[in-house]
């Protein structure tokens, strides 16, 4: 059995398209979101129509990012906080909440922060940032204590993680791992390309591998339309899917 684990779309259709093609392509029997669909992107109403189709299968499975949760109730107390972080990201945060109506917010809202799936005997935890919190970074070279600690009252064989937009992984000395699987809609790698996981099970051992799969599509076409928002600091967005040297804009 194959699985699909996508994370961070940030309302990055273009992008999302070529993931799901090729999903079909690895034949992959489930697909795993993690979260932050919308937010800070080209097309975040059209996006959200797309995962409601995708929901319509009982083969898709979705938790909440923290963008999710801050979108779904907008209040000028976030907002500020927001732009005392970054200007351009308060901005994008106030212009999607404008955008959404209060049937997509309420969405939002009701999809579970955490799921906990088991599949021939292996135990699977989906959460967006980390399992103490949905906005704590799982990076790339991390410690491996600074990775048990935050996993240190889970159970579980695998643990699928986002947030950051980096992929990696890791295998603790508690024999679990822990695979950050990058971004569908907002990548901070080397390359701008879209990036996703794919979980193979050996149905017969009950062991399974991880890859991470790198997957091109068309980028100016979503840098433009990210532009034609209008909102202020979109340029510096469509920008940062060029050229992909930081995870948040300056």
């Amino acid at each position: 059995m194959k699985i699909a684990i996508i994370s961070d779309i940030h309302g990055n259709l273009e992008a999302l398209n070529s993931v799901l093609d090729d999903i079909k392509k690895e034949k992959c029997s489930r697909i795993f979101c993690l979260g932050d669909i919308v937010m800070a992107g080209p097309e975040p109403k059209e996006t959200l129509n797309k995962i409601h189709a995708l929901m319509q299968s009982k083969d898709f499975y979705i938790i909440q990012g923290n963008t999710d949760k801050m979108l779904s109730v907008f209040s000028f107390d976030t907002y500020n906080q927001v732009v005392k972080t970054n200007e351009v990201m308060g901005s994008a945060y106030l212009a999607d909440s404008k955008l959404l109506g209060d049937d997509e917010k309420e969405f939002l809202k009701n999809l579970p922060p955490q799921k906990e799936l088991e599949l021939f005997g292996i135990k699977i935890l989906l959460v967006h940032g980390s399992p103490r919190r949905n906005n704590e970074n799982i990076y790339p070279d991390m410690k491996i204590e600074e990775i048990e600690d935050m996993i240190k009252d889970t159970k579980t064989d695998i643990i699928f993680c986002g947030h950051t937009h980096t992929p990696c992984g890791y295998q603790t000395n508690t024999n679990q791992t822990v695979v950050n699987v990058g971004s569908v809609g907002r990548p901070f790698t080397a390359t701008p390309d879209s990036c996703y996981a794919i979980m193979t099970i050996d149905e017969n051992t009950k062991t399974f591998k991880v890859e991470h799969k790198f997957i091109k599509y068309d980028i100016q076409k979503s840098a433009s339309k990210i532009k034609e928002r209008k909102f202020e600091g979109c340029e510096k967005l469509a920008n940062m899917l060029i050229n992909p040297q930081t995870r948040y804009p300056k």
